[in-house]
């Protein structure tokens, strides 16, 4: 099923002309408008009539976060404020925050890519979409609603929070798509079973869920605990919101970013040097048909690679693998690079772990250190002593063997580690 075969099968020479006939004007409209670019732009010596060819994008500089906190609210703004008509933010956790805008056709373009998404991941005209993405300043909730009445599904706008008011609107009124996080779609399958529910005999057959990196290993559990087919779709405020990249029903196996809207790139993540298709880096996305605020070779800090193989779906657009963490996420710990999607993996094949954890990292006499808190099962929790010790052994085994690193294993009861109604909190750095 196809949403808009036009566009999502053309031939590859087709979209990179494409490609380029969009970049030359978003490059033109963005160093005659927008200051910063302008800047950036010359003091690269490079002009946007030199951009002859997709590899020359490659002479532009960087745009980073921290460049919107700089221009913040409204600096990178190509279009007058009164052309916006909708203004989103990120929360500002970690200083100012990111404030994007979207004209007219910026929200007609979204609600068309999130109709795309949908379709890919099988859902259409006739599904009940309970969408448990927040609405507000964050993207998701919006993003996620109005591309569920693009293609004509139903959409329930549920938002974040009152998990128990979830579960009975999920059951009664036959909710058969749930778009969240991976760590509360998990969540709401514990949560119901406290209420004497089986979430898995409720008519929900679709989960689409993004907002956090997570394993395949994590997939596996949540299909089976929801009786769900789990796609992941990808995102982020600054680039667009939800319906970036999404993974095909038929496949699931890489996220289609609509290159005919994005031009994806994968760099080292310390030297900034392109990377060929297929190597692991940072993605690197260049926005070239949005109006409010586009984003010319922004850092995402996702880590992934490049897939150029050909899809059983039929589109032709590459697709990204699923994101193993986050550059910015990344641990150090003795001089080793940990991901905690890394550890997920290792905890999802031992029998008898829980999916919640959390990565406790501190320093201890000057080095680094690191305890996993796992949960564990009622019948592993209440055992012998020996038992959770051998269990515990395992673990730190198994984590020595993936990552050559040394760390404490705490085994904790179920429902210990707190759980979230929106991205989970995995790692606890206290060195800071």
């Amino acid at each position: 099923m196809i949403w808009n075969a036009e566009f999502e099968t053309l031939p590859r020479e087709a979209l990179a002309s494409l490609q380029l006939k969009r970049l030359q004007h978003t490059l033109e409209r963005v160093y005659a408008t927008v200051p910063f670019y302008r800047d950036a732009f010359d003091q690269a010596k490079v002009k946007p009539e030199q951009v002859k060819t997709l590899q020359d994008l490659q002479r532009l500089p960087f745009t980073l976060k921290q460049d919107m906190r700089d221009n913040y609210p409204y600096g990178l703004f190509a279009v007058p404020l009164e052309q916006i008509v909708r203004l989103h933010a990120s929360s500002g956790t970690t200083g100012k925050p990111t404030v994007v805008g979207y004209t007219r056709r910026d929200i007609d373009m979204w609600s068309e890519l999130m109709g795309r998404s949908f379709t890919a991941a099988g859902v259409g005209r006739g599904d009940v979409i309970h969408n448990a993405y927040g609405y507000g300043l964050f993207t998701g909730g919006l993003g996620a609603h109005y591309g569920a009445e693009k293609i004509g599904a139903a959409v329930i706008p549920m938002s974040g929070g009152n998990t128990k008011k979830q579960i009975m609107i999920m059951q009664d009124f036959g909710s058969t798509v749930i778009t969240c996080t991976p760590s509360y779609s998990l969540y709401l399958a514990e949560a119901a079973a406290e209420e004497g529910l089986d979430i898995r005999s409720f008519a929900l057959r679709v989960g689409i869920l993004g907002a956090e990196p997570w394993s395949e290993s994590i997939r596996q559990e949540i299909e089976q605990k929801l009786n769900i087919k789990a796609i992941d779709i990808y995102g982020l405020s600054e680039i667009l919101g939800p319906g970036v990249a999404i993974e095909c029903i038929e496949a699931q196996n890489g996220l289609h970013i609509w290159e005919d809207h994005f031009i994806a790139e994968i760099i080292d993540p310390v030297t900034g040097q392109v990377l060929p298709d297929g190597e692991e880096g940072e993605l690197v996305i260049t926005t070239i048909t949005k109006e409010g605020i586009p984003m010319i070779r922004y850092r995402t800090r996702d880590i992934t690679r490049l897939i150029s193989e050909p899809c059983i779906c039929g589109r032709s657009h590459r697709r990204l693998q699923r994101m193993s963490g986050r550059s910015d996420d990344m641990l150090i710990i003795r001089g080793v690079n940990v991901f905690p999607s890394q550890i997920e993996s290792v905890l999802m094949q031992v029998e008898g772990v829980e999916p919640h954890y959390q990565l406790i990292v501190d320093r201890e006499d000057n080095l680094d250190s690191l305890e996993v808190q796992v949960e564990v099962t009622e019948d592993i929790f209440s055992d012998e002593v020996r038992i959770m010790q051998g269990l515990s052994d395992r673990i730190r085994h198994e984590i020595k063997s993936l990552l050559n690193i040394t760390c404490k294993v705490r085994l904790v009861g179920p429902k210990t580690i707190t759980r979230s109604e929106g991205k989970a909190k995995r790692v606890i750095d206290q060195r800071r």
